[in-house]
């Protein structure tokens, strides 16, 4: 069944944009901020019926009496404040308690909530996207050990995806954070700016799957802690690039923002396809060629004479005489076989001649 994930965006959250303090680049801040604006444009013209968030909490309710690793808001509504900004959002609470059941069928045990608030992890994103539809919060717990490994969240993503598939909701999936920066810490002033590039260039790509490469020392060590979020929202989305790539470094904070609003391109063409139904006559003559010894002799002797002795299309006969692997490969023959074919009867023609 085909993902009703939609789309998605991976968002900064600092502070900075909304206390805008003299240290902050005023620039980086309105480009940070139309980067979210396009996106939550493109966004909402899809119209989705469920938006997500996934979002870490700065110790501010999931800390001293409890630290789950996942938990989804199934309250009526959310609010909160920050910097003189007041946030509200409907929660959509039915899908809410339908997903954490979900999500139990499917080996997880998240907590849930009817009363956390909304900080500006959750409340930044949503706003600079220009969300005002209702909005399932999911929080993550990334600032206080043990934290779930990027392996749990990207799972954790994959199954969310596939929980909203079957209650058939298309679904924008937000994650909020990222990328590196050291609150509270003496490293405050030094994020790491090299290994967010090098890991943003593989997120471009669409290689999503590589943020389960990072373990938590890595993570910790380069003030990526927040990006067990951005995990969670590449195991919903899936391989696939994304449409919108942003970076914008600061002295404290490199603001990544990625978007994800066209259409899931085809999977592109493998170099070793399946084989096609219609060239399995064909694939398996030229892989007796590569592994029949009697065969291949009997095919040098005479190859239009051999051809003419199978079962196949007058096209597929041509192309097994003329053993043209590049022309076979275009035909869309599995490369191997007729590779190793062909290997094998040049070996034996080269020692015929040369006899």
């Amino acid at each position: 069944m085909q993902s009703t994930v939609i789309g998605g965006a991976m968002l900064p959250h600092a502070p900075q944009f909304f206390t805008l303090p003299d240290t902050e680049d005023k620039d980086t801040v309105m480009r940070v901020k139309k980067a979210a604006a396009d996106i939550g444009a493109k966004l909402n013209a899809l119209n989705p019926d469920l938006w997500i968030i996934f979002s870490n909490d700065h110790a501010e309710q999931f800390f001293h009496n409890s630290a789950p690793p996942f938990t989804i808001h199934v309250g009526g509504e959310a609010s909160g404040d920050f910097a003189g900004h007041k946030f509200h959002w409907q929660v959509p609470s039915q899908i809410g308690f339908e997903l954490v059941r979900e999500m139990y069928k499917q080996g997880f045990d998240p907590a849930f909530t009817s009363t956390a608030h909304i900080d500006y992890a959750i409340g930044i994103p949503l706003t600079h996207l220009g969300v005002t539809a209702p909005v399932l919060p999911i929080y993550v717990n990334a600032y206080l050990p043990p934290q779930p490994s990027m392996e749990r969240c990207y799972a954790f993503g994959q199954a969310i995806a596939r929980a909203v598939t079957s209650m058939g909701l298309r679904t924008a999936v937000i994650s909020s954070g990222g990328m590196s920066h050291f609150p509270g810490t003496d490293r405050y002033g030094n994020p790491e700016l090299s290994w967010d590039e090098k890991a943003l260039t593989k997120l471009a790509d669409g290689n999503l799957k590589s943020l389960i490469g990072y373990d938590e020392a890595e993570l910790d060590d380069t003030g990526n802690i927040e990006l067990r979020c951005w995990a969670c929202g590449a195991g919903a989305l899936g391989e696939r690039k994304p449409d919108l790539v942003s970076m914008e470094p600061s002295w404290h904070h490199n603001y990544a923002s990625l978007g994800w609003f066209e259409p899931k391109s085809a999977d592109r063409e493998a170099h070793y396809p399946s084989i096609k139904p219609e060239l399995v006559a064909l694939t398996s003559a030229l892989h007796a060629l590569a592994h029949d010894a009697d065969k291949r002799q009997s095919y040098v002797e005479n190859p239009a004479d051999y051809s003419s002795r199978l079962d196949l299309s007058p096209e597929h006969k041509a192309a097994l005489v003329a053993l043209d692997v590049p022309a076979l490969v275009e035909m869309g023959v599995h490369p191997l076989v007729p590779f190793l074919a062909n290997m094998h009867i040049q070996r034996i023609r080269k020692s015929k001649a040369t006899a």
